[in-house]
């Protein structure tokens, strides 16, 4: 039963994986003195006295505060950068990174530490390091083609495991470019990941999964991952959802059962919830149910009190058999149009509480308001409620005008001639008794 379908909200905010830059992300390798010890234990170019101070004194301006100190002298190292080796011009433009970063300028920031993988003679780890970094800055930047082509980058280079947040990087900036068959590979690895270690998947990865299933169209596996979040962190949301994926694909009595256990549960707040819930009431064959829930959200100012709301309480109180109960919100709905269908549908409760004068008065209402949607029905309940009272003539008038209309032309001949013998009858008993 597909109820109410913007309750599953998979905006791009809804599922945005936590692509947020740290510094120690972003340059991994940033500490000077660390990478003038790399010198000392691997075959890369030295990182001479000289210029090793000259970085560490940027280093500390940076750290300190002084950005514009830290990038002049920067600038008085790229001087001569012309004498510089490799690894040497490597780890300037990575401190220009760094410092560009710090500053959120994510442009100039990329530049740079495009500069540092595009040397050659530096430290394996610092090209991976720096190559993920850019992956990251590209993310935050928006620029998720790049993201992508930064994480293939890095995959060629890297020897060891791939950890998780390669996938979920990589997945969330596949969704965002609408690959969503490679971005679910990426997070289906993440999650598969995690669970092999017996660990829980951190929630916005299920979250992911849940948009990239929905947006491939695969609603079975949107419920299995809306039960798994559902388990592992009890949301209102979620049970809300999974009662709407429910309804989606046809499983009304599962759909009925988690939303009464909402409703419970005290997590059935919003409009649009109350609505869906009352809507499966209804169609689970509960109307009191279903006529209850939208008064109470009327009467708690969460529902507008409008004349369809006003007209879904009034019918599901005649399908509950309480037409009594009913009538005040025909009534109150009524107020609310310029039409007379609610004062047509007053009318046909009347008929069948056995109000035949007021059931008339009803279809004379609604044919003055006019603008019905079928104005034949109104002229059989006036004819009914004229037969009942026994103003055969005017019954048979108000069938009269009912024939005119295709809808209803059959049932109203068959009412003139029963109207017809009726009258006869009832004045052959009136002469008898004579």
């Amino acid at each position: 039963m597909k109820v109410i379908k913007n309750l599953l909200v998979l905006s791009v905010s809804a599922v945005a994986v936590n692509a947020a830059v740290t510094l120690t992300s972003l340059a991994p390798e940033v500490s000077i003195a660390t990478a003038f010890a790399q010198t000392k234990t691997k075959r890369v170019p030295a990182l001479r006295e000289k210029v090793y101070s000259q970085l560490a004194r940027a280093q500390k301006l940076a750290d300190e505060g002084n950005v514009q100190e830290g990038l002049e002298v920067l600038d008085s190292i790229k001087e001569r950068a012309s004498s510089m080796n490799s690894y040497e011009v490597a780890m300037m433009h990575n401190f220009y990174g760094f410092i560009y970063y710090n500053e959120n300028d994510l442009v100039k920031a990329i530049a740079s530490f495009e500069k540092v993988v595009a040397e050659e003679a530096i430290p394996e780890s610092l090209k991976l390091s720096t190559t993920f970094s850019l992956a990251q800055l590209a993310m935050a930047n928006g620029d998720y083609a790049r993201t992508v082509g930064y994480l293939d980058d890095w995959e060629k280079l890297n020897t060891q495991p791939i950890k998780s947040n390669f996938y979920t990087l990589k997945a969330q900036a596949l969704y965002q470019n609408k690959d969503y068959a490679k971005a679910l590979e990426n997070i289906n690895s993440a999650i598969d990941l995690a669970e092999s270690k017996n660990e829980v998947p951190k929630e916005n990865w299920l979250v992911l999964q849940r948009a990239l299933y929905y947006s491939l169209n695969q609603p079975e596996n949107v419920i299995q991952t809306i039960e798994k979040m559902v388990k592992l962190f009890d949301k209102p949301q979620y049970w809300i959802q999974l009662g709407g994926m429910y309804g989606e694909v046809g499983e009304e009595s599962k759909q009925l059962a988690i939303l009464e256990t909402a409703k419970q549960r005290g997590f059935i707040k919003t409009k649009t919830e109350i609505l869906q819930l009352s809507q499966v009431y209804l169609y689970n064959g509960l109307p009191f149910k279903a006529a209850q829930t939208l008064k109470s959200g009327i009467d708690s100012n969460i529902i507008e009190s409008s004349a369809k709301n006003l007209s879904f309480i009034a019918e599901a109180y005649v399908q509950a058999k309480d037409e009594k109960m009913s009538i005040k919100f025909f009534e109150a709905a009524d107020k609310l149009v310029e039409h007379g269908n609610f004062q047509q549908r007053l009318a046909e409760v009347y008929i069948n509480m056995e109000s035949y004068d007021d059931a008339a008065d009803a279809a004379r209402v609604a044919l003055d308001k006019g603008s019905l949607s079928f104005e034949s029905n109104a002229y059989v309940a006036l004819g009914m409620a004229q037969y009942n009272m026994k103003n055969f003539d005017a019954s048979i008038l108000a069938f009269e005008q009912a024939e005119k209309h295709k809808k209803s032309a059959k049932l109203a001949r068959q009412w003139i001639k029963y109207v017809q013998k009726e009258k006869l009858h009832d004045a052959s008993l009136k002469q008898a008794t004579l």
